[in-house]
């Protein structure tokens, strides 16, 4: 899924090339190039489809040479990730009734790829062995309040790479619960990355929400034919927005998770970035040739290697430079960014044009 505009990298990440398509931790490759890299270690090439809007499909054509044009799934507008997989699960189940789908954000920075190819098999296995929805728990390392939570059976036997049946899906919690979460240990932070058979997706979307599912999947024979983009334009123009979360996952009984301990990290935010950052003796995590930081410490810097740039006395900011739009912000103001900007778009509409 690739169709986001992550609007909390703001200002590097615009509608126009959003943070999927960002180089973010300075490597030479995007977060959506990353994420295929690490898929070719578990699909062949000519398995593995993109969803995004339509109008990133150039960008991920130009990122993503190696795939056909049919591999590019494009949405007119975005309507969350329930419609975005109901078009992904119909289409490949008319390719092929029996496939299974490894269904995940291209935005995510996962670290130790050969533990998460090990864990993606152990879901594959489970998701095979009855019609079973399986999604990803991943370990907490602290108690984060910007992530959702997964709840599962307590027992000391369970480990990493071990499936257990989830006992239900907790919203985003405030910082006291998130501690309780964590002091119990059977709470692990939901990834957001889901394994199943396309026809069990299917099925629970005709169970959970028949008018999702007959938009996109009553009749497959448009699917991978020249009327599929026609048919798929007027099922997102007429069908609910709303989430796999709300659609699916809170109401289904046949869930599991796979506890997984792998480095992950969703990169929500600037402040989540700066984890994975190396940093300089003073906390400062800077990317940048030419970011000179005097008497700071704690900051996050992203400046292009065509600036430079002196910050002095700064302590636990963010500073961003992209284009012509610069961004300081406190760390502890970070949630505010998307009210800051959507206060800054009516005094400055000509640098938010979509």
């Amino acid at each position: 899924m690739a169709g986001g505009i992550g609007s909390r990298f703001w200002p590097m990440s615009t509608p126009e090339r959003p943070k999927q398509f960002l180089d973010v931790l300075g490597i030479g490759k995007s977060l959506l190039q990353m994420t295929y890299e690490r898929l070719l270690h578990i699909a062949p090439v000519e398995n593995i489809y993109i969803l995004t809007n339509e109008s990133y499909a150039d960008l991920v054509n130009e990122q993503l040479p190696a795939l056909k044009r049919n591999q590019i799934l494009t949405e007119p507008k975005r309507k969350n990730t329930a419609p975005c997989i109901a078009y992904a699960a119909a289409k490949i189940k008319s390719l092929n009734p029996e496939a299974n789908l490894i269904i995940t954000p291209s935005d995510h920075l996962i670290m130790k790829e050969e533990r998460f190819t090990q864990i993606i098999n152990i879901a594959i296995e489970q998701a095979n062995s009855d019609e079973r929805i399986v999604t990803l728990g991943i370990q907490p390392t602290r108690p984060d309040t910007g992530y959702g939570y997964i709840e599962f059976s307590e027992s000391e036997s369970l480990s990493g790479g071990s499936v257990t049946e989830v006992i239900q899906f907790r919203e985003k919690p405030d910082l006291k619960v998130a501690e309780e979460f964590l002091r119990k240990g059977n709470f692990y932070w939901n990834s957001g990355i889901f394994v199943w058979k396309a026809s069990t997706v299917l099925n629970a979307l005709q169970k959970f929400q028949p008018a999702l599912h007959s938009l996109f999947a009553a009749d497959l024979s448009k699917y991978n034919t020249s009327e599929e983009q026609h048919f798929v334009n007027d099922c997102f123009e007429n069908c609910e927005d709303i989430s796999i979360d709300f659609a699916i996952m809170e109401h289904a009984r046949n869930t599991d998770v796979v506890l997984a301990d792998f480095d992950w990290s969703d990169l929500g935010t600037w402040g989540s970035l700066g984890m994975h950052l190396s940093k300089d003796f003073n906390s400062n995590a800077i990317i940048g040739k030419h970011a000179h930081l005097f008497h700071s410490s704690n900051c996050i810097v992203n400046i292009s290697d065509d600036k430079l740039v002196l910050l002095d006395g700064l302590e636990d900011y963010i500073v961003v430079e992209s284009d012509n739009m610069f961004m300081v912000l406190r760390k502890e103001n970070e949630q505010e960014l998307k009210n800051f900007l959507k206060q800054i778009e009516t005094k400055s509409p000509d640098f938010f044009k979509k």
